[in-house]
């Protein structure tokens, strides 16, 4: 275990990450500048693809974190049966969940390291759909674009905003914290889709100064100290394949979570393959 994430255990998670978020919302002139200066020349953030190319136009940090993208700079996979890759990043990892007893499945994390479905949604019953089923997890960097897209047509059903720490997602402690996914804040977001139950999990991290999503704004922080559920059935909150879901306001992870034999996962994708929005996820079996 590298020495930051040995340290991360102690640090107070939210506390930095509220002093993050109040850097990234500052408008002063020099700290927003200075920050996304400091961000694009580090992560070799590429601006010509953004709708606001001039790094200078941005009100405040976190306003170029969450940049738009230029029409046309992501394109949906083309085949109608491609279910399509939320995000940019890279995969961390991706595959079958393993069926532990009917009513659950486990989800690799990294050699040694696993979590169960029930543990990352916070509820069992709701495990049980994917308990065999498949899994994408996406890591999202500083340089990424940082909206979740949605892979293919769904109606909300619920959030489920599961209380947590905010571990970071980097490499080194996804191979060493346990349990990470499943231990660090997140929102759990079911739809029902025309092949049944898709879930796609907004993951927090250490600095994440928030979870927005296009339904009802920011739903992380207020950080919270037990689960919170929000039905949205009867309400008809209908997305399209590849329209906007939800946004991080610092770079963080996306797990996307399907039922058995609705899909096969694309083979192009490996762990730490580089990934982009759009691209094929999974073809519809």
């Amino acid at each position: 275990m590298g020495l930051i994430t040995t340290l991360t255990y102690a640090l107070p998670h939210r506390l930095m990450s509220s002093a993050a978020r109040k850097l990234a919302y500052s408008r002063h002139p020099a700290i927003k500048q200075w920050l996304i200066d400091t961000v694009t020349r580090k992560f070799k953030v590429d601006l010509d693809e953004a709708a606001e190319p001039d790094p200078n136009a941005y009100p405040t940090f976190n306003s170029f974190f969450t940049r738009a993208l230029k029409p046309g700079a992501r394109i949906a996979d083309a085949d109608p049966r491609a279910l399509l890759m939320p995000a940019d990043g890279h995969i961390s990892q991706c595959g079958g969940i393993e069926p532990l007893n009917g009513r659950d499945g486990r989800i690799f994390q990294a050699k040694g390291q696993s979590f169960t479905v029930s543990e990352l949604l916070g509820d069992e019953a709701a495990a049980a759909p994917f308990a065999d089923g498949l899994f994408a997890t996406v890591y999202l960097s500083p340089r990424d674009y940082h909206r979740v897209h949605m892979p293919w047509a769904g109606t909300l059903r619920e959030t489920v905003h599961v209380p947590g720490r905010l571990f970071s997602v980097g490499t080194d402690a996804v191979k060493s914290v346990p349990r990470l996914f499943a231990r660090n804040e997140r929102l759990v977001c079911h739809f029902d889709t025309d092949f049944g139950p898709m879930c796609q999990v907004m993951v927090g991290a250490l600095l994440v100064s928030g979870v927005e999503t296009v339904w009802s704004g920011v739903e992380i922080p207020a950080y919270g100290d037990r689960i919170t559920r929000k039905d949205y059935r009867g309400q008809n909150i209908a997305l399209g394949r590849f329209a906007e879901m939800a946004r991080f306001n610092y770079g963080s992870t996306v797990i996307v979570l399907l039922p058995r034999g609705v899909a096969t996962l694309s083979a192009a994708l490996t762990s730490e393959a580089p990934v982009r929005l759009g691209q094929r996820l999974a073809e519809l079996c």
